[in-house]
């Protein structure tokens, strides 16, 4: 018996010595978590520690849509020639350009523990997923890696090094030329065209609210199914609801208890180009900096590309300065772009904001700087409303004009550190108890309590405004008596004052030419309020006639696009006026057939499966839409990128996820998807959202647990 016993003993003590298998800390941090659907599907995800909820999370993103969480750090990674062709190779060659899969990986290791525990759980919990769902078959990830984010650290997937051109590095590995001015030309009058990217943000005070309570409009305008809903807490003080860029491991524009975050694009110069000059000496290259020679840092990297069913491999030589990596060639001199790139900082900040419990704490957190592209429109529980305008701004003499292409050998132009958030634009319960950013200046951001350009450097904002921005302050000035279904009505104001600036004109000059055959849209023109709708023929007129000034209006120097669109209006040649709005016409009635076309009839929302590049298709079932582009001053912004030789439009970005805010003893928020949670057409929350996106009719955010216990669904722990 006593030999039993010992024997016993010692297969215990083995087995307790034994270590355990990737698999088995899976399914033992698996334990810790609980994940509960409710009945539009959102994740409701319990854990333990933080890095439970994470892996909790990322579990979730990955049954919702593993096909964005992929094809995110795909891109981000450098690897995305592997599963596009050799097409995407200088997108590849860009990532590592700024930072080689090396370099991460010592940023991973490098990490505070806490982080490092949080990327731990992010690989632990995509993996987890992957290895209970072997149905699902990866493009390429078959096993992710805790060193990732690092390449997708500050928020938005892209952020800033997608403002590097990949057409330009592209022309200085192929020809060592700069990119031809025909073509730079072109690219930018195509993205002048683009749908507008952008945010808006609104905080109200409580004075201007029936409840007394802060209340914060969160509105992204993304690329449709670009985020999904999240709700992720665990013990150690997280409780954050929002949006969440696929594939991340903290909440990206949302809210907890006590505060809440909207970012908004910034289009402060962050940014930086410096002209190097080269001297090679011995075979070795350097660069002069004052009166020293300094080496330049070189490296290559090997990278694949599908070429048919076969990887093949290209190798480039990669340069660096110390003002960052040699991208492109201006004026005949080797080009490098300097960006905020502190991944371990940025991964810290963006987590860190999402467990802020009141005004103090998140000031404290903006003093990491890290938060390079975003503008910070905010609203807490202790009734302040406020609005960070940048994050991240270098310091730079302002006797150089860095809007341009700057001299690097001249140590004058260096970055000279950071503004402090106190000497970045900052605003604070202005006095009229509103603020909006609508991807425009900060200097009409609260009206005449505005922070005043005259304060800052001129390369802290660009001052321009656009026509979101006016509309928004419109509808703000003088209104209170705000409740969270009235702000999503202010919202989805239908007004567009860049057609109030565009079309008298257009009438102006048929009134003095008359054209028999524009009579009719004429006078449909002459009697619209320039507001949108699904009946409203007008809008249809509207957005064709604007869309081909866009296209083919001359465009004076030194202006932006709001100041097009007034001068088209105004000043532009009557008889150049007639031409578009008659190729406009023409455009209609070879599309349709007639020119009468109630805007709802063109202007559709079409989802037919998960592929992140929907397949649009004019036979197939679509649904009419009211909304309008961003480019017209639409706060609802609806528009589309991309056609796929429809004749209809289908949307692709623009008011995506969208939540209000309300803070008070408890927090209440209302909040909408375009389309649904999932990505699966299978799934019953692939879509049952659109009608109501359409219809404006928001769900109510199930934030306490009472709440998220009544609406749940299905209640289980990651691989059950």
């Amino acid at each position: 018996m006593r030999i039993a016993i010992l024997a016993i003993l010692s297969v215990c003590i083995s087995c307790a010595d034994k270590p355990q298998t990737e698999v088995e800390k899976w399914e033992a941090q698996a334990e810790n978590i609980t994940i509960i659907r409710d009945d539009f599907g959102v994740p409701h995800i319990y854990g333990k520690t933080d890095a439970d909820a994470v892996f909790g999370l990322l579990y979730a993103q990955c049954e919702d849509d593993f096909n964005r969480v992929e094809q995110n750090y795909i891109w981000a990674t450098g690897r995305l020639a592997e599963v596009e062709g050799e097409e995407a190779i200088y997108s590849d060659l860009r990532a590592k350009l700024f930072m080689t899969e090396e370099e991460a990986i010592a940023k991973y290791e490098s990490s505070p523990e806490w982080l490092k525990k949080l990327c731990d759980a992010f690989a632990n919990g995509i993996n987890y997923y992957l290895h209970t769902h072997p149905e699902v078959q990866p493009k390429l990830l078959t096993h992710f890696e805790p060193w990732m984010p690092m390449y997708f650290s500050e928020g938005s997937i892209g952020g800033d090094i997608e403002r590097i051109s990949t057409e330009k590095i592209k022309a200085f590995y192929e020809s060592g030329m700069e990119l031809p001015k025909m073509e730079a030309l072109q690219l930018k009058k195509e993205e002048e065209m683009a749908e507008p990217q952008g945010s808006n943000g609104i905080a109200l005070s409580g004075k201007l609210t029936q409840s007394g309570n802060a209340m914060l409009l969160i509105n992204p305008h993304t690329s449709f199914y670009f985020r999904g809903e999240v709700h992720v807490v665990s013990e150690e003080g997280l409780n954050a609801y929002g949006a969440v860029t696929w594939g991340q491991f903290f909440v990206y524009q949302g809210f907890n208890e006590k505060t809440g975050w909207m970012h908004t694009s910034t289009y402060t110069d962050v940014m930086d180009e410096f002209k190097e000059t080269l001297i090679k000496n011995d075979g070795n290259l350097f660069y002069q900096y004052g009166e020293e020679l300094r080496p330049v840092d070189s490296l290559e990297v090997t990278l694949k590309y599908k070429d048919g069913d076969a990887l093949k491999e290209r190798t480039f030589p990669m340069y660096r300065t110390h003002h960052g990596p040699i991208t492109h060639m201006v004026d005949g001199q080797w080009t490098a772009s300097a960006m905020m790139w502190e991944p371990v900082k940025a991964l810290e900040q963006s987590y860190i904001r999402t467990k802020q419990n009141g005004y103090q704490g998140f000031r404290e957190m903006m003093d990491i700087r890290t938060n390079s592209s975003n503008n910070t429109v905010y609203a807490d529980a202790e009734g302040n409303i406020a609005y960070f305008h940048g994050n991240f701004v270098p310091k730079r003499d302002t006797i150089f004009d860095y809007t341009q292409p700057v001299d690097g050998s001249n140590p004058q132009t260096d970055w000279q550190g950071l503004h402090t958030v106190d000497e970045n634009i900052l605003l604070l319960n202005p006095e009229n108890g509103w603020i909006q950013n609508c991807n425009s200046t900060p200097y009409t951001s609260a009206l005449e309590f505005s922070p005043k350009r005259e304060d800052y450097p001129n390369y802290m904002s660009r001052d321009q405004e656009n026509f979101r921005g006016v509309h928004a302050i419109e509808l703000l000035t003088g209104r209170s008596g705000y409740t969270l279904d009235s702000l999503i009505v202010l919202a989805h104001d239908p007004y567009l004052p860049a057609f109030e600036a565009l079309i008298p004109g257009l009438i102006k000059a048929y009134d003095a030419n008359p054209i028999p055959e524009l009579s009719e849209p004429i006078q449909v023109l002459r009697d619209w309020d320039f507001t949108t709708s699904k009946e409203s023929m007008a809008m249809t007129l509207g957005h064709y006639y604007g869309t081909h000034c866009y296209a083919k209006a001359e465009r004076p120097e030194g202006m932006y696009s709001m100041e097009w669109v007034n001068y088209w209006g105004s000043d532009w040649p009557n008889t150049r006026k007639l031409e578009l709005f008659q190729e406009a016409i023409a455009q209609l009635q070879n599309d349709f057939g007639t020119w009468k076309m109630p805007w709802g009839e063109v202007n559709r929302y079409q989802r037919l499966n998960g592929d992140i590049r929907q397949p649009f298709d004019d036979a197939k079932p679509s649904i009419p839409i009211g909304f309008a582009s961003g480019t017209w001053g639409a706060l609802a912004a609806y528009g589309a990128r991309y056609d796929n030789g429809t004749k209809k439009i289908y949307g692709t970005r623009g008011n995506s996820f969208v939540a209000v805010v309300e803070f008070g003893d408890k927090v209440k928020a209302k909040t909408i998807l375009a389309g649904g949670q999932s990505g699966d057409p299978d799934s019953p929350h692939f879509d049952d959202q659109a009608q109501r996106y359409v219809d404006m009719k928001f769900k109510d955010a199930a934030y306490y647990k009472e709440d998220v216990l009544k609406r749940a669904k299905r209640t289980y722990k990651p691989g059950e």
